[in-house]
């Protein structure tokens, strides 16, 4: 069955992975898909990079895929991170996400060899080819050192017609104008950059994939909806009242702050597997005064945020 692209309108939220005495917290692990359901979330990234999938083992990988399938329940679209720096190795991955149930797959390039365009063109179709599943592929040149040319992503999708979006994360709004430019108003554009995702809606993105939204589902929930009703005005000021927690989010190695801003609430604990370390103390201070402060805003009455707007 083809899967229908605007089924990616939203946000996704690339699930951290909980973690208690060196093992995966399931109850942690269940409790935050909920809370994300909850607020309206369009879809779910499991064990993708924010899970911290490098250190998980196949088993946990496949037990923490299948449970957030089990959770969704078709309330929310389950991704699968099966991307990897080696073919072979992400293409077992792809078939493990299959068998667990997973509706589609996010595949970052693959880092640290830093393939060439026409690596990625043989890797990206060979992963393709290997299963029926849509793919988003991903493309973040800070974390692997290369990026997904625009004119790779459009020969990609004219071979493949499980090849259906990007997820951005280059940081450059520009990038949303090429990519629509070789690939057309169809192919679906992901930020991949929370501080960047209203700016890509602006220039035709049409979602995120958000760390965010683990820590404030409901207020990048909310931004995504204002923008989608027309209501920029709304938008604008959504986006601002996240910028602060944003910006806090990713002033250490991602998803260290967004853990402890979990552990800061009592989700979840801190806890990381290495080389990832728990953050900095005087980071932690300061994002425990952000979180603070949004959440505050949060509970404000409407009629004063629009006051304060005025």
């Amino acid at each position: 069955m083809q899967f229908d692209v605007r089924r990616l309108d939203g946000v996704f939220t690339a699930l951290v992975t909980p973690f208690k005495d060196g093992r995966v917290d399931i109850a942690a692990f269940e409790a935050l898909v909920e809370r994300q359901l909850a607020a309206g979330i369009a879809g779910l990234v499991a064990a993708g990079t924010t899970g911290e999938a490098a250190t998980l083992r196949q088993d946990e990988i496949d037990d923490i895929v299948a449970r957030t399938v089990r959770l969704a329940r078709g309330r929310a679209a389950v991704f699968a991170g099966v991307g990897t720096n080696d073919t072979r190795t992400t293409i077992e991955k792809v078939q493990h996400a299959q068998a667990a149930g997973a509706e589609g797959l996010l595949v970052v390039t693959p880092y640290y060899n830093r393939p060439s365009q026409a690596g990625l063109l043989q890797h990206y179709s060979e992963v393709a080819e290997a299963t029926d599943l849509p793919i988003m592929l991903y493309s973040v040149p800070g974390r692997c050192g290369v990026e997904i040319a625009p004119e790779t992503c459009a020969t990609l999708r004219a071979r493949h017609d499980n090849i259906v979006a990007i997820k951005e994360a280059g940081g450059s709004v520009e990038r949303v104008t090429r990519i629509r430019r070789h690939c057309g108003g169809e192919f679906a554009i992901h930020s991949g950059d929370d501080a960047l995702t209203l700016a890509f809606l602006a220039a035709g993105a049409v979602g995120v994939t958000s760390v965010v939204s683990n820590v404030a589902p409901e207020g990048v929930v909310s931004l995504l909806r204002a923008w989608q009703a027309g209501d920029v005005v709304e938008a604008l000021s959504l986006h601002e009242r996240l910028a602060e927690l944003t910006e806090m989010l990713f002033v250490e190695p991602n998803p260290v702050p967004a853990k402890a801003a979990l552990a800061l609430e009592g989700h979840a604990a801190a806890e990381l597997r290495l080389p990832l370390t728990e953050m900095e103390p005087v980071n932690l201070d300061r994002l425990a005064a952000v979180v603070k402060r949004y959440r505050k805003a949060q509970a404000m009455p409407a009629s004063d945020r629009v006051k304060m707007r005025a």
